[in-house]
This record gives structure tokens, C-alpha cells and sequence, in this order.
């Protein structure tokens, strides 16, 4: 139920397989939302929970679904649980929810949640195909997070909302960096992550 195959399907997209920066997939809401921990946490769960459930929903359909129609199909599937989603963070998280704006409804055009859809829960069965998600899913939030705890960090010298860089450095004459919390800021950081993956990556071995 889950062997060296399954473990491999979940480990493959963290980090040497990974969506945003091999695939450089789902790279508008990396950017966007990543101003600060909190927001980026929650778009990580929302993703999560779209990408996992259409993979699975899709890999049920799969052998009933006809191939002229196959996108129209993973479309409507998608976008139901992001609706779904959407309204659950406006009914207990309304604040989070218009902080996030329209970012979870783009999560429809996401190219992580129709490539896997398309790839994979069309070809494979539902256990699979929600590891197959799960993988993504995570692969896509260690870069979300790592690219929001850097901005929110060096931006504003907190991590979720919390001051964390001591008062006393700035009476010392410490200086956010306020080109963090703007697109040029994530751009660098998601840059540097790029570089770093890539070259340790089994991929880019000689």
C-alpha cells in the first residue's frame, strides 16, 4: 500500500522532480503571496487540498471521461473544489480570504494542478494519484514557504506576523530590507532557490 514506488511518487516532486523550480510551474502565486508567512501557509493548504482531490476525483473518472472532452472535464472538477475552497476561507478565515484576493481563485489556472491532472490521474488509480497530488502539493509549499519566510524575514524582520530580529540591531543601525517584500524581492529569492536546486539536483549531474 505504500512501498518504495509510493514513497517515490511523494518524494520525487520535493525537491528533485519539483513543480515550481525544474517544472517552473505555478510561478504567478509564488510570487504574489509570499509577502509574509501567514498568507503563504494558507495558500499552500488550499492548493494542497484542490490538487490532491482533483487528482483523485479525475483518476475515478478517468476510464468514463471521452478525450474530446477530457479538459473541459478536469476544468469543471477543478474549479468546483476551488470554489469550494474559496468559500470556506470566506466563511472562517474572511480576513485570510481578502488578503488572498483573487489568488485562490487562480488557483483554476494553476499549470501544477492541470499538468498533474492531465499526466497522471488520467493514467493511474485514485491511491497513486492522490500521492501523486500530496508530492506536488508539498513540493509547490517548500518553496512557497522558503521564498515567504525569507521575504517576511529580511522585509520586515518578522516570521508569521512575530518580531523576531532583535531590537537592539536596529538601535545599532540595522535596516530591513524593504526590496523583499516587494516582486523584484521574491523574484531574487526564488532566483537563488532556482540556482541551488538546480545544481545539487541528480538531474543537472555530469
Amino acid at each position: 500500500m505504500f512501498g518504495k514506488k509510493e514513497r517515490q511518487i511523494v518524494k520525487d516532486p520535493l525537491w528533485d522532480n519539483n513543480p515550481i523550480t525544474l517544472q517552473v510551474l505555478g510561478i504567478c502565486s509564488a510570487l504574489a503571496v509570499t509577502t509574509s508567512l501567514q498568507p503563504t501557509a494558507v495558500m499552500c493548504v488550499a492548493l494542497t487540498a484542490v490538487l490532491t482531490g482533483s487528482n483523485v476525483i479525475i483518476s475515478l473518472m478517468r476510464n468514463f471521461i471521452p478525450g474530446k472532452i477530457r479538459i473541459i472535464v478536469m476544468l469543471s472538477v477543478i474549479s468546483s473544489l476551488v470554489i469550494l475552497v474559496d468559500q470556506t476561507l470566506k466563511a472562517f478565515a474572511y480576513g485570510m480570504s481578502k488578503e488572498l484576493s483573487v489568488f485562490v481563485s487562480l488557483i483554476i489556472t494553476n499549470c501544477i494542478v492541470m499538468g498533474r491532472a492531465e499526466a497522471f490521474a488520467m493514467a493511474n488509480k485514485p491511491w497513486p494519484s492522490f500521492l501523486d497530488g500530496l508530492g506536488n502539493s508539498l513540493g509547490y509549499s517548500v518553496i512557497l514557504l522558503m521564498v515567504g519566510f525569507g521575504r517576511e524575514l529580511l522585509g520586515s524582520g518578522k516570521v508569521f506576523g512575530i518580531q523576531v530580529v532583535p531590537q537592539a540591531l536596529y538601535e545599532m543601525g540595522y535596516v530591513d530590507m524593504g526590496l523583499m517584500i516587494t516582486p523584484p524581492g521574491a523574484f531574487i529569492l526564488l532566483g537563488f532557490i532556482i540556482w541551488i536546486q538546480r545544481e545539487t539536483s541528480k538531474h543537472y549531474e555530469d
